[in-house]
């Protein structure tokens, strides 16, 4: 059902074959990101837009996409089956907040002094350089260390030279999913690291586009962030099927926290309108024109189907009405033939929660544009007066 509801959706906004190909991806993202008894936060979904290739090769990884890389050429560009280090802590020299100076009297006392601000950094360096050894020895797993802060260049040197692959200036949102696509937790200081801070992935690699750099954290266990990478061969494309992708996962979010859905191809409103039909004949006076109002007002959704896809509206209209008066059924409109289909069966569905709010909406919206004219009205009476 899941399925039906994304593709109802994203069917209105791009190409069938783009549409069927983006379902799965949606409701794959949004079922591993779900948690049972908790709210759907949809900003764990990660979009990575990519200019490259055709629409069609727009895909789901299950884990991260980075929009950058490792700043050291000696690093590497593959590494299966690595644990994955987040952690919050600079690794790069870095100038103290109060203004302060030194005085030296020879070059050896100045030489000692850029040793002891270096052999600071070095230090933590080294910490995660032992702690890579101690929990790596005897494996054949890599070492990936991805952080927030800056990573100096001969740092980056001494961890290249261990095996380790580092990242730094992640973006923080990064920081935060990565810790709930491949577990562990982001740190913020080495002195407490232990084993239980890590995280691992099936694959971490590097993607190099242009002048761009791309970095896949891949083949995570139970991530509970994902991401969608669109692929297209302009900037339009690009946000077209963006666009298309927003009101899938939501569409899906939403059938999860209602529960149920509503029949599409128009349907419901044909149901609708004969329904408050039924009704009007249980109501006296004026009230029977408004009744007799709303329901054709209904019809517009309809109308607007036949008339978008080349069809008669009234000829149409009294179709849907037959059929819907000898089926007992809700039955929608077959955009193709011009005859009238089961929705259901064809596995055209609207959101419940939409449907309530275009309801009431358009009653609110009606209520005020009379209130104006009242409104109006009154004004006009008392410039005669």
């Amino acid at each position: 059902m899941l399925i039906n509801v994304a593709r109802t959706s994203l069917r209105t906004k791009v190409h069938a074959e783009l549409a069927d190909l983006l379902t799965e991806h949606v409701v794959d993202a949004v079922l591993a990101i779900h948690k049972p008894d908790e709210p759907i936060d949809l900003h764990m979904v990660e979009i990575m837009e990519m200019q490259h290739k055709t629409d069609m090769d727009t895909k789901l990884v299950h884990g991260i996409v980075m929009d950058h890389g490792a700043r050291h050429p000696d690093m590497a560009k593959r590494t299966e089956n690595p644990f994955i280090l987040t952690c919050n802590v600079s690794l790069e020299y870095e100038k103290s907040e109060v203004n302060s100076g030194f005085f030296y009297k020879s070059a050896a006392e100045r030489e000692q002094l850029v040793k002891a601000e270096r052999a600071f950094t070095d230090q933590k360096v080294q910490k995660i350089i032992d702690f890579k050894k101690q929990v790596c020895e005897g494996t054949d797993k890599g070492f990936v260390v991805i952080n927030q802060k800056g990573i100096d260049p001969l740092s980056l040197d001494m961890l290249a030279k261990e095996g380790i692959v580092a990242l730094r200036r992640a973006k923080r949102r990064n920081m935060e999913r990565l810790s709930l696509a491949c577990g562990g937790m982001a740190m913020n200081s080495l002195e407490d690291i232990t084993p239980e801070c890590l995280g691992e992935a099936g694959l971490v690699w590097e993607y190099v586009l242009g002048e761009d750099k791309y970095t896949f954290v891949e083949e995570c266990k139970n991530p509970l962030s994902v991401t969608l990478v669109i692929k297209g061969p302009n900037k339009h494309t690009l946000t077209q099927i963006k666009d298309a992708i927003h009101d899938g996962l939501r569409a899906v979010k939403n059938a999860i926290e209602d529960g149920s859905v509503v029949p599409g191809a128009g349907a419901f409103e044909v149901a609708a309108h004969a329904e408050l039909m039924k009704y009007k004949e249980t109501v006296k006076g004026r009230t029977r024109l408004g009744v007799v109002a709303y329901a054709t007002a209904l019809l517009i959704i309809p109308k607007t189907l036949a008339v978008n896809s080349g069809l008669d509206p009234q000829e149409t209209i009294v179709k849907l009405q037959e059929e819907y008066a000898t089926a007992s059924q809700p039955v929608g409109l077959n955009l193709t033939t011009g005859e009238a289909l089961l929705p259901v069966d064809c596995g055209i569905v609207d959101n419940f929660r939409v449907k309530k709010q275009l309801l009431h909406s358009c009653t609110v919206i009606a209520s005020n544009l009379l209130l104006v004219d009242e409104v109006m009205r009154a004004g006009m009476s008392s410039l005669k007066g």
